[in-house]
Parts: C-alpha cells; sequence; structure tokens
C-alpha cells in the first residue's frame, strides 16, 4: 500500500478526534459509585472509616469500615486504575456491621466508603491517606 498525502490527512484527522475524545465517562469510581447507588443521595453520616493519614507502604494499608444497619459496604480507591476494593455483605443475623482489611493503594488517594443501610438510603465516609515512598515522608 502507498502511504500518500491523503492516507496522511486521513490518520491525523482520525488521531485528534480519538484525542478529543475522553478516556472514561466518569471521574474515578462515579460510575462504580452510581451502579452502587442507583444515583441516590447520600448521607456524610453513619459510616466510620478508619485508615491511616500516612502510609509508610501502599502495598499493605490498613483500613476499617463500620456502618450500624448496613446491609452492604462498597469500599473504593479513587486513585487506582480500578477504584472498587472490596464490597461486605451482612445478612439478617449479622452480630455487627464492620470489616477490617489491607488494601493496596498506588499512591496519595481518597478512600471512600458507601453504605447500604437497611431502609435502602445510603451514607458515605472518605479519607485521605497519603502513601510515602520509602518511609521519609514525600
Amino acid at each position: 500500500m502507498e502511504f500518500t498525502r491523503r492516507n496522511a490527512l486521513a490518520l491525523g484527522a482520525g488521531a485528534l478526534v480519538l484525542a478529543g475524545l475522553p478516556v472514561k465517562g466518569y471521574a474515578a469510581g462515579e460510575a462504580e459509585i452510581e451502579a452502587f447507588t442507583g444515583g441516590a443521595a447520600m448521607a456524610d453520616t453513619g459510616v466510620t472509616l478508619t485508615a491511616p493519614e500516612i502510609a509508610e507502604n501502599g502495598n499493605t494499608v490498613p483500613i476499617e469500615v463500620d456502618a450500624p444497619g448496613a446491609v452492604e459496604i462498597m469500599v473504593l480507591a479513587l486513585g487506582n486504575p480500578t477504584p472498587p476494593v472490596a464490597t461486605f455483605k451482612f445478612g439478617k443475623l449479622a452480630a455487627s456491621h464492620q470489616a477490617s482489611t489491607r488494601i493496596r493503594l498506588a499512591g496519595t488517594q481518597d478512600v471512600v466508603a458507601i453504605a447500604k443501610m437497611a431502609d435502602g438510603t445510603f451514607a458515605k465516609a472518605s479519607s485521605t491517606v497519603k502513601v510515602t515512598i520509602g518511609g521519609c515522608g514525600g
């Protein structure tokens, strides 16, 4: 195939069109949040997210989520390539509605916990975790 001026112009126009398109239609995690909540409003109370302010190792960051009366809790790390980290479901016989785990963070970012309450409402809590490199605070 011969590469002509017309082919070069078409290729350049296609590249400009692709460069102008958004990579993702939503901000990080927004699509997952909307799918989880169905677009419902979220209260800022009812969920407690405990995470360190500074994590020396982004590979194992301890978090704990407590949401009394929740039937489901979703945890997202908004700066990760794949924001959803975990979803915890609680049955009717659950003694407590809390979960703790260690998550991996790609860098300094917000961690968000959204709880679906038994009455169908949603509550949210967030925390910013600064991931240091080599434990030197930078």
